[in-house]
Parts: structure tokens; C-alpha cells; sequence
């Protein structure tokens, strides 16, 4: 049974299959929309100096990561034992709950709190849908299924940059004031998340990976000792860097147009659409990307595949440095490079943790993965927040850059051991893979 190229695994459907490309789209549209609009939320509701902006973006970053941290690593273990499907419609209610409020926030310390709730929500819907895709796809088309994923999930970061971000422009168009505009816009994305937590109760796959009982924190223990092959090592510190890079993107790249435009004359409401479509050329370029890169992880190697895109994505986000004016064309073209990084880093590194993890702690596995990303993006944001105010508004990318450097050499240095497990039929907790890593 195959849809759109993919061949479906054993005991799922082609309806299950669709739906996790679905969450994909929405869970990546909520996750990119929150920090794309945060800076618009800052000044034109909360009234927050633009000299001060850097920072609570930081706090807000290392704040949210800080709770993805603590509930990761059980949604994964959560996971394996009631099944996928509950997390998922539990993370739609939270970030409906956190989107709708938000702009109601009388303060920076309210702010927070909502902030909290929301990522609750996105830690269950972005270790759920990376899981999924395993999940769903045959062992030989789950390169293909993460490149139909990144696909939706590039339409997902396109829609809400293109079209969700620009909601308040628009409604102020209508007549709305700026601080309205705002709340009616979140309200709707909201009510969005709501409808998509119900058609996910009836379309995902109701299933567990395995009849287990084995206690939480135990398929919490074994998903962090998977480290110890090369191949899930990888995979983790490529999640590190990846994950970082699409929060850089999302939050820092819209950041530092807004308050260029701000103070070269524009409206907030029009710096925010401004950055909505530099970012969106980003997120359309990993559109683009996506496919061949799913193409590209059935027929290369894993892990060189992800050597690769770790450089090239470090490569693209130094490439910042060489940006003056972010309203120009020269940040245009460096958004095209960005956006290919990006997406790199993030298809690539499930496929690899897919072959290497055994069915039965997958998601345990996964959450640690998706733990990996969330300390890079604390890292990056608490960084990278200090060196936007205290250094240069590239400062976020260029941590970024160099970290991607970092796991490429760390890929280069392990790539030996991995072809030998490989060629002596050796993975995780002594199963044999049915493909190359």
C-alpha cells in the first residue's frame, strides 16, 4: 500500500499515513507563527523598548526550551506506553490555550507564564509528528516519508509567515486598532489548533508501537543509552544544531527586521509583514529542498547525508555576517541559503535515529532527540539573545553556524565506526537494520 510514493508500514492506513503529513503542516504553522508574530506582540501590544526586545526574546526562547526539557523526554516514553495519538490532541489543546491568550497578557512575566503552557504544547506535537513518520512508512521510504513531511512542513511555516503573520496588518486595514488586531488574529489561530486536534482524534492511528509495560522511566534510560551507538549519537547532536537553526529562523531573523523597519520609518504591522516574507522565502526554499533530500536519504548512506547537510548549513547560517540591511536583496539572498540549511539539518537527522532505534522505544528515542533539540535551541536563544542586544543582530545565526560546523566534525570523526556496525550487521540493543544506516 503506497501514497504518494511512500510505501505504508504493516498495519497502518493510507488515511493514518496523510494525517501525520497533516500535523506536520499545522504543528510547524503554530510553532513558526508564535515566535514570527512575537516580536509585533512585544511592542505593539506589551509596549516593550526595542532595546529591551532582544533579551525578553531570549527569556521567552530559554524559558520555553526549559519546559520542552522537563517534558520531552516523558512525552516520548508517554508515548510508547498509551500511543501517539493522545499526546497529539493533549499538545493541540495547550497551544490552542497558549496562542488564544497571549495577547491578553498585561505583562512580560504573564507573557512568560502563557509562553510555558504553549510549548507544552509543542513539545507533544513536535516529537509526535517526527515520530509518526517512522512510524507510518516502511523501513525503504522513510527518507521519502520525511521529504513529504518537510514538504507539508514547509507549507505549514509558509502559511503561517505569509499569511497567519500578516493578520493584523490586515485587520488594522479593516479598521481594527493595532492591540485588536492582535487579539482577534491569535483568537483565530486558536480556534484553527482546536479543529485540528479533533480531526487528528479521528484520523490518526489509535494504536501503540508495542504491548509493553516496561515503567516510564526505564524507556526513558533506554532511549538516552541509545546514545551510545555512533549512529543515534549523530542523529542527537545533528537535532541539537537542527532545531536550534528553524528557532533562529523563525524568531531572530523576524527580530532583527522588525526593528530595522521600526526604526527606518515602518509601522510595526508592516516591519512584521515585511519579515513575514523574507522569512517565508526561507521556509519556501526548505519546501523546495525537502523533496530531493527524502529522495536523497533512501539511496546515500545516513549519516553521510547528514554530515552534509550539517555543513551546509553551517556554511549558510555564517553567511549572515555578510548582512547590512536586512530590508535589502542581500538578506534576501542569504534567506535562500538559510532555508536550505535549515531544512537539512532537521530531514535528515529522523531518518538516521529511524534505522538506528528499535521499534519498541521509538518514541522513547524520539523524545530524546527532540530533548537534544530543545537544549540547542536554549543554548542559541540565551546566547544568542545577549549577542543580538550586546553585538550585532547576526550574532543567533552565527552561534548556529559554527555549532552545525561542530557536529559535521563530530559526523567526519564517528563515520568509520558507523560503516563498520553497518557492515557487521550491529545496532542498537543487538537487532539487525534492513537497510544501510
Amino acid at each position: 500500500m503506497r501514497v504518494l510514493g511512500v510505501d505504508v508500514a504493516p498495519g497502518f492506513t493510507r488515511t493514518n499515513m496523510i494525517a501525520c503529513w497533516v500535523l506536520g503542516f499545522v504543528a510547524t504553522m503554530v510553532i513558526t507563527f508564535m515566535p514570527t508574530a512575537q516580536p509585533h506582540l512585544l511592542s505593539g501590544v506589551l509596549g516593550v523598548a526595542p532595546g529591551a526586545q532582544g533579551r525578553l526574546v531570549g527569556l521567552l526562547g530559554f524559558v520555553a526550551e526549559l519546559t520542552m526539557i522537563v517534558s520531552l523526554l516523558w512525552y516520548g516514553a508517554l508515548a510508547d506506553r498509551v500511543g501517539r495519538r493522545p499526546i497529539v490532541v493533549a499538545g493541540f489543546a495547550l497551544c490552542a490555550l497558549g496562542t488564544a491568550l497571549a495577547p491578553f497578557a498585561g505583562s512580560a512575566a504573564v507573557l512568560v507564564a502563557l509562553r510555558v503552557v504553549f510549548s507544552l504544547g509543542t513539545a507533544a506535537l513536535g516529537g509526535m509528528f517526527a515520530t509518526l513518520a517512522i512510524d507510518y512508512a516502511a523501513e525503504r521510504s522513510r527518507g521519502k516519508s520525511y521529504g513529504v513531511l518537510g514538504v507539508t512542513s514547509g507549507l505549514g511555516a509558509m502559511f503561517a509567515v505569509f499569511t497567519l503573520a500578516r493578520l493584523p496588518e490586515r485587520l488594522e486595514r479593516g479598521g481594527m486598532d493595532a492591540a485588536a488586531a492582535t487579539r482577534v488574529s491569535f483568537l483565530i489561530v486558536a480556534a484553527a489548533l482546536l479543529v485540528a486536534g479533533v480531526v487528528m482524534r479521528f484520523t490518526l492511528s489509535a494504536g501503540k508501537p508495542a504491548e509493553t509495560h516496561i515503567p516510564l522511566p526505564r524507556l526513558i534510560t533506554e532511549g538516552v543509552r541509545l546514545a551510545r551507538d555512533p549512529g543515534v549519537a549523530l542523529s542527537y547532536a545533528a537535532a541539537f544544531v537542527a532545531r536550534a537553526d528553524l528557532a533562529v529562523v523563525s524568531g531572530f531573523m523576524s527580530l532583527w527586521i522588525v526593528n530595522y523597519g521600526v526604526a527606518h520609518g515602518m509601522s510595526s504591522a508592516q516591519a512584521l509583514a515585511r519579515a513575514g516574507m523574507v522569512v517565508g522565502i526561507a521556509h519556501g526554499m526548505s519546501l523546495i529542498a525537502s523533496p530531493l533530500l527524502g529522495w536523497l536519504g533512501d539511496r546515500v548512506r545516513r549519516h553521510n547525508l547528514v554530515i552534509g547537510a550539517q555543513l551546509t548549513a553551517g556554511l549558510a547560517y555564517l553567511s549572515t555576517l555578510l548582512v547590512d540591511d536586512p530590508l535589502g536583496p542581500g538578506m534576501i539572498i542569504v534567506a535562500v541559503f538559510v532555508g536550505v540549511g535549515e531544512i537539512a539539518g532537521i530531514n535528515t537527522a529522523g531518518p538516521l535515529l529511524g534505522t538506528h532505534a528499535p521499534a519498541a522505544i521509538r518514541g522513547s528515542a524520539f523524545g530524546v532527540q527532540a530533548l537534544c533539540g530543545a537544549l540547542g535551541i536554549l543554548l542559541v536563544s540565551a546566547i544568542g539573545g545577549v549577542l543580538y542586544d550586546g553585538w550585532r543582530p547576526a550574532a543567533p545565526f552565527v552561534v548556529s553556524g559554527l555549532l552545525g560546523l561542530g557536529v559535521a566534525a563530530f559526523g567526519l570523526s564517528v563515520r568509520r565506526r558507523i560503516d563498520r556496525d553497518r557492515r557487521s550487521g550491529r545496532t542498537p540493543e543487538g537487532s539487525s537494520a534492513t537497510r544501510p544506516a
